[in-house]
């Protein structure tokens, strides 16, 4: 089966240089940087000092730089923030400008065979193939970065699909995103970073690590983020908020996209409200039905 490919016009990249740009990112995010691979690309979040997320990146490391992955309406603002830790760190930090991101939904490991891709790639691994570079999101979700001419040359090769596709791509895998209505709302392990592999609770500090590692040790989460399906023609805002049977506000939407019917979605819910009937919406009261997720959802 050929995938159908998705141009993601709402992800864009930060782009990292200078001779300080490794020690400067290992200081700043939860992930271990200064011993990533070129041919790993992990999620990363960057914390306040209350372990509360200000963004989440997908980490690239190229030959003379690195790439930070994120939704295209937090670049200037990460980019803003970051630029403040700088201090006379050799670093320079910019957007990529020529780069673009799309995404490969679906298709059989024989067709990455016929492209001279590995058969199987696991979850965060990237396979460079001349200009563009390929990361395993998961088993039926590739994303791809590149220049822009090679990104279109893609393009014209595979039958398009439109972006909501891969959005409902990465629910579907547990994958979350933060945009600015959900800057500093949440600790990571909320979002499941924590099974994500997007935290490393055995590097030196960074933003906000004793408070993550505090609440690791002392297992004191109260809410996680779920995925559930709702029967919604449009789909709501990240920050959307989800009730119980009694009205009682018991958590948040973290993203959406539309499915086959309806809509799907991620959102953060208190555990005890997670196991009675939940709704979106205070005045449409939408009922909200929990799907699977392809890890754990840890009760602490």
């Amino acid at each position: 089966m050929i995938p159908r490919y998705c141009l993601l016009p709402d992800v864009d990249c930060i782009e990292v240089q200078g001779a300080d740009a490794q020690t400067f990112l290992h200081g700043q995010l939860s992930r271990e940087i200064d011993a990533l691979e070129q041919e790993r690309a992990p999620l990363a979040g960057w914390h306040d000092a209350r372990g509360r997320l200000r963004a989440l990146f997908r980490v690239l490391r190229l030959a003379d730089r690195w790439l930070l992955v994120t939704t295209r309406d937090m670049l200037e603002l990460a980019l803003t923030r970051l630029r403040v830790f700088v201090l006379r760190a050799d670093v320079t930090l910019a957007t990529t400008g020529h780069w673009e991101v799309a995404a490969l939904v679906g298709g059989k490991d024989s067709w990455l065979a016929d492209q001279g891709l590995p058969r199987t790639l696991p979850r965060d691994s990237v396979v460079r193939q001349g200009p563009l570079h390929w990361i395993r999101l998961g088993p039926d979700l590739l994303q791809v970065l590149g220049p822009r001419h090679a990104i279109e040359t893609l393009a014209r090769q595979i039958d398009n699909g439109p972006a909501a596709l891969a959005a409902l791509a990465e629910i579907q895998l547990g994958i979350p995103t933060i945009t600015p209505a959900l800057i500093e709302r949440f600790i990571p392990q909320m979002l499941n970073l924590d099974q994500l592999d997007a935290i490393s609770f055995n590097k030196g500090c960074y933003p906000g690590q004793e408070v993550i590692a505090r609440v690791r040790s002392l297992g004191s989460v109260k809410r996680r983020m779920r995925r559930y399906a709702a029967v919604l023609q449009s789909v709501p805002p990240p920050g959307s908020e989800v009730f119980g049977a009694d009205r009682e506000l018991v958590g948040e939407l973290v993203r959406a996209a539309p499915a086959d019917v309806g809509i799907e979605l991620l959102a953060v819910v208190e555990h005890e409200a997670a196991q009675g009937e939940l709704f979106i919406g205070m005045d449409e009261r939408v009922p909200l039905v929990e799907l699977p997720l392809p890890y754990a959802v840890p009760q602490s």
